[in-house]
């Protein structure tokens, strides 16, 4: 009777957390379009920089090159107009953040 009860028990934990991430999914997608969105006004929507501008295009650029970029923007080692303003409003897992959602998206 044991076994049973904590099976299901079991069973009804795990279907409880996948309903859990199911709802969550879709606000963290959200969030980090959200995020992204705040790169918009200078680098295009979807990091897709405007043809001719002399900002750099986000979309489709190295995930590690980026996220050192925006932290070296943060620290201040990157000189910068305003961007090493705009990075320190960003947390590490926002700039992580950033930099995978830029990753994914096509050139």
């Amino acid at each position: 009777m044991k076994i049973i009860i904590t099976s299901s028990l079991l069973a009804l934990c795990a279907l409880a957390s996948s309903l859990s991430y199911a709802q969550t999914a879709p606000a963290q997608a959200l969030y980090t379009r959200s995020l992204a969105a705040t790169c918009a006004n200078c680098h295009g929507t979807d990091g897709r920089a405007v043809p001719g501008s002399s900002v750099l295009p986000l979309a489709g650029m190295d995930k590690n090159y980026l996220a050192a970029q925006m932290q070296a923007f943060k620290t201040g080692t990157r000189p910068a107009t305003v961007m090493h303003q705009i990075s320190k409003g960003y947390s590490d897992a926002q700039i992580d953040t950033l930099a995978g959602y830029f990753v994914a998206q096509k050139k």
